[in-house]
């Protein structure tokens, strides 16, 4: 017997994968019509397009779960994050290094559509393995292997 639970395990893991296949149009047909991201109500293609710039910088930009949560109508995801730096992120120039970071989201479902949405990325982390951001402050995992 398939659980709500499994059920909405299965829609997270296929939303992912549409996630780290970069298809835009497929990510959004998992949101509401107005969708909520860090509180700030938004249009399903104006969520999409906050991706475009960052997968332009990390062309390989890929999200691995680690752990998954289902209570409810909630869905708590920790992932590692992993891509190359190959284009200009946040007036950053290409700079080849490979970067690694965590992040958590909490979904909230409404009608088997992600309504609402909480993220937490360690940009800070980013930065520093790209070069920016203060060098003695980041351990020698965040400083990543440079690919060029």
């Amino acid at each position: 017997m398939v659980t709500q639970r499994d059920e909405r395990r299965s829609l997270y893991l296929s939303y992912l994968e549409r996630c780290n296949e970069h298809d835009f149009e497929r990510m959004a047909s998992f949101y509401t019509s107005t969708i909520k991201v860090n509180d700030v109500p938004m249009d399903p293609a104006a969520v999409t397009a906050q991706f475009s710039d960052l997968f332009t910088a990390f062309p390989d930009w890929h999200w691995k779960m680690r752990n998954l949560l289902v209570d409810g109508d909630y869905i708590a995801v920790h992932f590692t994050v992993t891509g190359t730096h190959r284009g200009p992120f946040r007036g950053i120039e290409a700079t080849g290094r490979r970067m690694t970071i965590s992040e958590f989201t909490l979904y909230r479902l409404e009608d088997g559509k992600f309504a609402d949405v909480w993220d937490h990325a360690d940009m800070d982390a980013l930065m520093r393995q790209i070069g920016q951001g203060d060098p003695l402050t980041a351990s020698a995992d965040e400083a990543g292997p440079t690919d060029i």
